[in-house]
């Protein structure tokens, strides 16, 4: 690969210094995937600026204008504080002609929005838990045919943010203290969706018109899984080292799948794709009935990609070494200017 003039873009608050020493453990999680991307990109022999964008666009475009990047690795997750306009700064590159990493704008438009997604996704008959949808500022009536357990979660946000065991719900008041508390604390509407019991498991994929679907990964709740009656993954199941250690929560690659079921993730997770458009490199997330079931939870365009992460693991299982996965990434969106 030739060198390149690349664009890191990223919240303020994840711009990585220069070395990871003399960090706390909760320093460097703050900015750890951006510290990995730019010094993979940096040993793949690529030119490597990083700038923080937080709620205005004049930073990039002067970036762009000064700059002149072959690519902009973006890692951005929100805009003004909403990770639903993190779109906006990809449509803006596309507006600009400019090369970008990770997926497209229809693809996050689509995806972000979770009950959007999973009645696309249902409509094409792959299988989705029953949800739906209580938005803010509106009366809460609940259905008398709403099943039990329900796990209630943010329509829009991402990691798991406002989740807890406390989402899964037994009744119908748990359910509406659970609802008001997505609206009043993490400030969007919410979403209603049927307890799923089985496995949690993930599927990394890559590549645009033509995609690699990756090992099959599994999240194992250890001690949670024996004691909780709805195991799910929390922020602290996700994001709390911790916590992880205490309860024995665990991931890696799937063992023992039905008869087929890898098969039938590869094939679904390619069509999900399609339907809604994500290109670049995602995650879709399933839950597995013990019957071998999939079930599509959400999709996750631009997935965590730091090393030693889901994605990462996932792809060096399947022979990508971690710097061929930036330099696959990088190749993904140079490939789409040529569309654009």
């Amino acid at each position: 690969m030739r060198r390149l003039r690349v664009l890191h873009v990223t919240h303020p608050d994840c711009l990585p210094p220069e070395t990871d020493e003399g960090y706390s453990y909760k320093e460097i999680m703050r900015w750890k995937t951006d510290f990995d991307v730019v010094k993979a990109l940096r040993e793949l022999g690529h030119e490597v600026r990083s700038l923080g964008v937080d709620d205005e666009l004049r930073p990039v475009r002067d970036m762009l204008d000064d700059y002149e990047p072959h690519i902009v690795f973006n890692l951005l997750e929100q805009f003004a504080g909403l990770p639903e306009m993190d779109q906006h700064v990809v449509s803006y590159l596309e507006l600009r002609r400019v090369a970008y990493t990770g997926c497209n704008p229809r693809g996050l438009t689509l995806a972000r929005d979770k009950s959007l997604a999973k009645k696309l996704v249902h409509y094409h008959r792959i299988l989705t838990p029953a949800f739906l949808v209580f938005p803010r500022r509106r009366k809460v009536r609940i259905p008398a045919k709403l099943g039990y357990p329900a796990i209630v979660k943010s329509a829009t946000e991402e990691a798991s943010m406002g989740i807890s065991q406390a989402s899964v719900v037994e009744d119908e008041a748990s359910l509406v203290e659970r609802i008001g508390f997505i609206h009043d604390q993490i400030g969007t509407d919410a979403m209603v969706e049927e307890y799923i019991d089985g496995r949690e498991l993930y599927v990394g994929v890559l590549g645009n018109q033509r995609k690699t679907v990756l090992p099959v990964w599994e999240l194992g709740f250890g001690k949670l899984g024996k004691g909780a009656s709805a195991p799910i993954a929390t922020e602290k199941v996700k994001h709390d080292a911790t916590y992880q250690k205490k309860m024995g929560i665990t991931h890696g690659v799937a063992k023992n799948l039905p008869e087929g079921v890898e098969e039938l993730a590869v094939r679904t997770v390619k069509r999900i794709c399609r339907i809604l458009e994500v290109d670049g490199y995602a995650r879709i997330d399933f839950r597995m009935t013990a019957d071998g079931r999939l079930y599509f939870l959400e999709a996750n365009p631009n997935p965590e990609v730091a090393w030693e992460e889901e994605l990462a693991a996932s792809a060096e299982l399947a022979g990508i070494e971690y710097p061929d996965l930036i330099r696959r990434i990088v190749n993904f969106g140079l490939a789409r200017k040529r569309l654009i």
